[in-house]
């Protein structure tokens, strides 16, 4: 097996088994807030929605830092950074006393954590260019099948052993993702070189020159709409559950196969969509994918049954499935090779913000108008990143960079 190939099905492993556990706490998390209480008479609508925020608040702050040190340092060490720590987190908040608590341990959580970004840096340096969209995509499969597995796994596990104890299993699978990283990939990391001209080489002339690179601004805006449309919703999916249901017991259980199933129906997606997009093109897959996400977003608002959500939920991540892969492939066709830390940390960042102001855009938009607004709202985000962002993307390969160092081919050592 070529070196290049191990990296990547290992990260893809490493990325299943850490979104089974990131994902698994997602659907009790309102619920957690509710049990916990809180110790300064905050409301727990507020709680609820800063438990969500305010991790990605902090990532957003940590996550470009930590891509520009990736390239300078290793990237390897970034997801061990991430996936260790994010298990000695985890594991804490099975113990807090209180939400304010809770809410202070996921803003530190933002700060360490940040696994997807760090593995998509780590697989974007090793494949060869040409491969990028069949390589991000299996590494979407990878989270999105373990987004599919989590939610249901962490609501079993809190409805019959309690809130705390999904905690323990989900650090355990983080430290599990650790573990591999660290004696499955050899990764022969080689920094970016100083500019020869004498200019600084700091990490705010790496995200300068990012940013200034041809389809990269409207890349990221894209993948903020995107954030943004799918995490308007998923924070209050289990207050919309509750709704649908006649009565409340196992409603975590039921918020899990929901959202579990979107995940899956995205995981299915992806691979065969990262694959076409490297035949027919990223932009005309992000454009399909869009138009159809908005497609089923809309009718939810009208659903009346949880199976009615349920497959449209499923619809619904079958359709975004597409969209992360070829945006994340994008990036890589726009920018330098040994920039991946620094474009993918910026990246993380972007998505971050969108996931730190969508649950605040959803709660507002369910106090005033209710919940099934967040569903008309997150359409019309789609639309948007279909007809705007997806139309205006340039042609990668008009796209000037500097030549292109390919990934060794030579068996791992």
């Amino acid at each position: 097996m070529t070196s290049w190939k191990r990296t990547l099905y290992i990260s893809v492993f490493v990325q299943l088994i850490s979104a089974i556990g990131m994902s698994s706490i997602f659907p009790f998390l309102p619920l957690y807030i509710e049990h916990l209480g809180s110790s300064t008479g905050m409301s727990i609508e507020l709680l609820a929605g800063l438990v969500f925020s305010v991790q990605a608040i902090t990532m957003m702050i940590a996550a470009p830092v930590w891509g520009a040190l990736a390239d300078r340092k290793g990237r390897k060490m970034m997801v061990e950074r991430a996936t260790i720590g994010g298990a000695i987190l985890i594991a804490l908040m099975g113990f807090v006393r209180s939400a304010e608590e809770l809410v202070f341990l996921r803003g530190v959580q933002g700060l360490v954590t940040g696994v997807l970004s760090a593995l998509t840096a780590l697989v974007a340096a090793n494949v060869p260019r040409e491969r990028t969209g069949y390589a991000l995509g299996l590494l979407q499969v990878g989270l999105w099948a373990g987004m599919s597995v989590g939610p249901l796994l962490g609501g079993v596990v809190a409805d019959l052993l309690g809130f705390r104890a999904a905690f323990i299993a989900t650090a355990s699978l983080l430290a599990v993702a650790g573990a591999l990283v660290l004696w499955g990939i050899d990764e022969k990391f080689e920094p970016v070189p100083k500019p020869d001209d004498g200019s600084p080489n700091g990490f705010l002339t790496a995200w300068k020159h990012v940013i200034q690179m041809p389809g990269v601004p409207l890349t990221y805006a894209s993948r903020f709409l995107s954030n943004l449309g799918r995490s308007m919703v998923m924070p209050f999916v289990p207050l919309f559950v509750q709704v649908l249901m006649s009565e409340s017991a196992k409603v975590a259980t039921i918020t899990g196969v929901v959202t579990g199933f979107s995940a899956f129906a995205g995981a299915v997606s992806a691979v065969y969509l990262g694959r076409l997009g490297d035949r027919i093109g990223h932009r005309r897959i992000i454009i399909g994918s869009a138009l159809l996400a908005a497609l089923f977003y809309f009718p939810q608002a009208f659903t009346t049954t949880v199976w009615q959500l349920l497959i449209l939920q499923g619809l619904t991540g079958f359709a975004a499935g597409g969209i992360m892969p070829a945006l994340s492939a994008l990036l890589a066709r726009y920018t330098d090779p040994g920039e991946e830390g620094a474009v993918y940390g910026l990246e993380s960042s972007i998505m971050s913000a969108a996931r730190a102001i969508a649950p605040m855009i959803g709660a507002a938009l369910a106090g005033l108008f209710g919940l099934r607004s967040m569903f008309l709202a997150s359409g019309v985000i789609y639309l948007a990143l279909a007809v705007v962002p997806g139309r205006g993307l340039p042609d990668p390969r008009a796209v000037p960079r500097r030549p292109i160092r390919e990934p060794s081919d030579q068996p791992a050592k």
